[in-house]
């Protein structure tokens, strides 16, 4: 969900006019033809069990319980004979490979991060472009010839190893980085010499959800769950442990900082130190929203943890300090944010005093180079101001267009900031800046074979179910012919007060080359308008965000960029639930469905690994007789009818996910594959040895991208692609 950030970053394409996409009586035969194999198509057995739950004296069947022992044999067989079905069809639509093709053209490209500044060195990502995992280079400066510091594709054969996080001592001396094993949550830290690159001491093992913040030189903060019982992918974890890691001595010795008593009990745990290495912060939260926040002085060693913000209803965490003035981000008394400050001597809310006071927009602040930079999102796009420490505003940087801008993150005596802008038809460029004066020039320029001015990306307002007004960022190439003929993906998420602001896909630059629409809808449940527009598309009023997503769809037919015959719609985690639930709500409205590694069983969602951290958008089926009426409406799992025509349906997931569980996604396969009506394919692609989609590498992810959009078209009618 929202615990981990992620990153990620089609033969040629013959233009045609946009009239040519229109069905032929060719194309129509194609479907025809699809049609009937599809009907015909074969589903692997899947045994019905008689496991019945009682909720609030009302029964609910589960008859594929067993699906969720992700260790049995017989999942394991269910798995690989899903597997050899999905896949059979998959390789039979002819044009797959040339949508591979130019997607491996596209990935091929030089990417570059902005730099990172650390002890006598700068480091720096870089993927040569195809390499299944970027590589961590370093420079004695700007002129001086790079050098390998870290190479994950050398971490495992098949590339499935991924570098998690990468972290520096105090001087930048030693450094320790985190890697996740097939796609997992658990991570394994790994210290070693920034120097000679020698490994100083054996692994820390079974870590989870964790940062890795150094005290100077001396040891680290990190968090953990003990390893639970029985399977580590999908055991219920809910007590999290915030430990101190000394240099040189074992794990064992570990000390625990919080999280050991049952007052200290919470779901997530998360400690950093401050950049003056002068307090630890702890942030203790039982949901992915609201947290209780602490800080200890570590420059007197007999100081305890003092509480700083006790009400759980806000999020609010320690964006810097200066001597002894803390800066506090919180949505307290603020649903859209603000800065406070206050000392930290008498830390608590009733002292608070206004740094960057609350507006009309959403904000999200960073510190570098002496200054606080406040980015905005305003309607979804970037705005962002530069503050002094004494709170004035020095500037409005100027960005170079209409987009996302990310960055301005430094340290404090860095001489120049770096920022990226992106959009969704332009890739991301990296910008250095003088925070003195204000001027951008551009650090790295993206490589991507794709010109960006044949795009154009529009942002409309359409109207929900209930009146709301919500936002979407349509794009496409420019000049197409608005008939209603154009294959269209719509896009969202909708949940956990996360935005969805315009950003670059290679994968999407695929889609639009292929004459394709690309729609994204900022539904309530996300962040872009704040906290009241997260809170109206949680619990009781969850169905807000699916009334939105099908609001979406509408204007885009009513406003004839494409027909239902010719619309996908594709989401995943908390956005596989609304592709679900979308679906199921109104199978007739979309020709395709991607719903990926989804969370689909809502009455269950909570028993797995740390899912009960979602509650606060969810509720639970435990919560009240309401609360479960309302999860079983709506709960994908549970809404597939006998006999109903689904749109074609390719659910994706990893059988190591331990975020989402893939028993969520193998069960709604299971009911669609027994109950679905019409001629449509129901089919799951489950990607071994791979997770929650974080670290999965670029070999993999075009595969997946070439599956997707070759099932996406093929199942619109298409028996060529569209612009070919």
């Amino acid at each position: 969900m929202r615990m981990i950030l992620t990153a990620v970053a089609a033969g040629v394409l013959m233009a045609c006019s946009p009239q040519q996409s229109e069905p032929s009586t060719e194309n129509q035969a194609q479907e025809q033809q699809t049609q009937q194999e599809s009907a015909q198509m074969q589903y692997p057995q899947t045994r019905k069990g008689d496991v019945v739950d009682t909720y609030f004296e009302q029964q609910v069947a589960d008859p594929y319980r067993w699906l969720e022992d992700d260790r049995s044999e017989e999942t394991e067989a269910w798995v690989k004979a899903q597997n050899e079905v999905t896949f059979a069809h998959l390789e039979d639509i002819p044009f797959r490979d040339k949508i591979e093709q130019r997607l491996t053209e596209l990935w091929n490209y030089e990417k570059i991060s902005a730099p990172r500044f650390e002890g006598d060195y700068i480091y720096f990502y870089k993927n040569d472009g195809l390499q299944n995992q970027y590589v961590v280079y370093r420079k004695k400066s700007e002129d001086a010839e790079a050098e390998v510091f870290l190479d994950p594709n050398t971490f495992s054969e098949d590339g499935t190893t991924s570098l998690a996080q990468l972290t520096f001592s105090e001087d930048g001396s030693i450094a320790a980085y985190s890697i996740s094993e097939g796609g997992s949550d658990w991570r394994k830290i790994i210290v070693i010499d920034a120097e000679t690159g020698e490994q100083l001491e054996e692994p820390l093992v079974d870590v989870k959800f964790s940062g890795i913040s150094w005290k100077g030189n001396d040891g680290f903060y990190y968090s953990s769950y003990d390893k639970p019982e029985g399977s580590e992918l999908s055991a219920k974890t809910d007590q999290h442990k915030l430990y101190y890691h000394k240099l040189g001595t074992p794990q064992s010795d570990d000390v625990l900082i919080f999280g050991g008593t049952d007052e200290e009990k919470h779901r997530y745990v998360g400690g950093y130190v401050t950049e003056d290495d002068r307090f630890l912060v702890v942030s203790a939260a039982n949901s992915t929203s609201g947290n209780t926040l602490y800080i200890k002085d570590l420059s007197d060693p007999d100081a305890e943890l003092v509480l700083v913000d006790g009400d759980m209803a806000y999020d609010t965490s320690v964006l810097t300090s200066r001597g002894s003035t803390l800066y506090l981000e919180t949505n307290m008394d603020a649903p859209n944010g603000r800065v406070v400050t206050v000392d930290a001597s008498n830390p608590t809310a009733e002292n608070w005093q206004d740094f960057i006071a609350h507006s009309d927009n959403v904000l999200n602040p960073s510190t570098g180079a002496g200054y606080i930079f406040a980015e905005y999102m305003v309607d979804a796009v970037s705005k962002v101001e530069q503050y002094d420490y004494d709170g004035n505003k020095v500037r409005d940087i100027e960005l170079p267009g209409v987009g996302s801008a990310s960055g301005f993150s430094e340290k404090q005596d860095a001489e120049k900031v770096y920022y990226s802008f992106t959009n969704y038809s332009t890739p991301q460029t990296i910008y250095e800046m003088d925070p003195e004066s204000g001027e951008s020039v551009v650090y790295q320029e993206s490589g991507a074979d794709f010109d960006s001015s044949q795009y154009v990306s529009k942002q409309v307002f359409y109207t929900s179910k209930d009146g709301t007004k919500v936002p979407m960022i349509i794009t496409h190439k420019k000049g197409m012919t608005l008939d209603g003929s154009n294959p269209t993906i719509l896009y969202g998420y909708g949940g956990f007060n996360i935005s969805l602001t315009p950003s670059f896909s290679i994968a999407n630059a695929a889609w639009l080359e292929m004459g394709g629409v690309y729609a994204v809808a900022n539904l309530r449940g996300g962040g872009e308008y704040g906290k009241e527009w997260h809170k109206a598309g949680t619990k009781m009023q969850k169905q807000n965000v699916f009334d939105d997503f099908i609001a979406a769809a509408e204007y885009l037919i009513d406003e004839d960029y494409t027909s239902s015959e010719r619309l996908a719609i594709r989401g995943g985690s908390n956005g596989g639930l609304l592709v679900g639930a979308a679906m199921t709500q109104r199978p007739e409205l979309f020709a395709v469905a991607l719903p990926a590694v989804g969370v689909l069983d809502m009455l269950r969602y909570h028993t797995f690994t740390a899912g009960a951290g979602w509650a606060y958008d969810y509720g639970t089926a435990e919560d009240s007789p309401e609360m479960f009426e309302y999860l079983l409406n709506y709960s994908p799992v549970h809404n597939v009818e006998e006999g109903v025509a689904y749109p074609a349906t390719l659910i994706t997931t990893g059988d190591h996910d331990d975020r989402v569980v893939p028993a969520h996604s193998f069960k709604f396969a299971a009911e669609l594959q027994d109950k679905a009506g019409g001629d449509n394919p129901q089919l799951i692609r489950i990607e071994t040895n791979a997770g929650h989609g974080a670290g999965t590498p670029v070999s993999k992810t075009i595969e997946q991208y070439s599956d997707i959009f070759g099932f996406t078209l093929y199942h619109m009618g298409y028996e060529a692609l569209p612009k070919e």
